[in-house]
């Protein structure tokens, strides 16, 4: 039986891939600040770290999944919480990497998380794994985040970064937050509605992680995105259709650039990401349309 640590385990993403991987027979082990949570979410079918500082180097893994990270849009962003943010990614994967290196064996695989913000607002231009990057805080954040992921090479550990775009699934993320608003017929385009949204099913992210575990071929980044992105006026257009519910409230830039400061970044400004690699590597997405996505989702919810 494989063992596998995850870090942040509890979240929304690390939660649906604990049970994933429960389900098909790995031993986990979840690296949480919510480590009470763990008995409730996963029925004690896992073990618990609340600190890397708790692991020795008699502590192996075959596999580490990295996915901790503090919440990008539950504060507005502070100099105190950029600096939050990047602590929570960039120094837990710099410290991870350094207990990787003290475990015999070595874990054959990492996987750590990324984020599209990888790119920076790059208006409608279409982006792959090799485009260049225009320079902002979610660009810097995990450019430096994927480089601290990257050192693990030197001791040969295989090494894939899952560049994730907007995830939609059931309980979770950025559209349970939106479902409300647009069931009461308040929804609406944010700005102009012209910045690329590029999504993702929860499902899908799954199993292109699963695929990462099982194909040793894959290596380096990855962007985790349907080949079909969104204008943000097409993702609420269609969003709304999808719940019988008119979307006749826009919510002006000024507004939002008032409210957020320059958190507005990340709904204002877009990506419009095509997964290049996972296409040629033979990835057929289960939902590579947004109305068959949501329909999926809103069934279950």
């Amino acid at each position: 039986m494989k063992k596998i640590l995850i870090t942040g385990g509890t979240g929304f993403l690390g939660k649906a891939l604990t049970l994933r991987l429960l389900a098909e027979g790995y031993e986990i082990t979840v690296l949480t600040r919510t480590i009470e949570a763990l008995d409730t979410l996963f029925a004690g079918a896992v073990k618990g770290l609340s600190s890397l500082a708790e692991l020795t180097p008699d502590d192996t893994f075959d596999i580490v999944i990295n996915l901790a990270g503090a919440p990008i849009f539950d504060a507005r962003w502070s100099e105190a919480r950029q600096q939050i943010i990047r602590d929570s990614r960039i120094k837990l994967t710099r410290e991870l990497v350094a207990c990787m290196a003290q475990m015999t064996p070595k874990p054959a695989l990492l996987i750590s998380g990324s984020a599209i913000g990888y790119y920076g607002n790059q208006g409608d231009e279409v982006l792959a794994e090799d485009s260049s990057a225009k320079a902002d805080f979610s660009q810097q954040l995990c450019a430096d985040w994927e480089a601290e992921a990257k050192k693990a090479e030197a001791f040969n550990t295989r090494v894939c970064v899952i560049r994730t775009g907007l995830v939609l699934g059931e309980g979770g993320g950025l559209l349970q937050r939106m479902l409300l608003p647009f069931k009461l017929g308040l929804g609406g385009r944010l700005g102009s509605g012209r910045q690329w949204m590029s999504w993702v099913h929860l499902n899908d992210w799954l199993a292109i992680v699963v695929r990462m575990i099982n194909d040793p071929s894959m290596h380096g980044a990855y962007n985790a995105t349907s080949p079909y992105p969104v204008t943000n006026r097409e993702f609420t257009e269609t969003l709304a259709q999808s719940l019988h519910r008119p979307a006749l409230l826009p919510v002006p830039a000024c507004l939002l650039k008032m409210l957020l400061g320059e958190m507005s970044e990340l709904v204002l400004g877009g990506q419009q990401v095509f997964p290049e690699r996972l296409l040629l590597g033979g990835y057929k997405f289960q939902y590579a349309q947004l109305s068959d996505a949501l329909q999926s989702i809103l069934k279950q919810s």
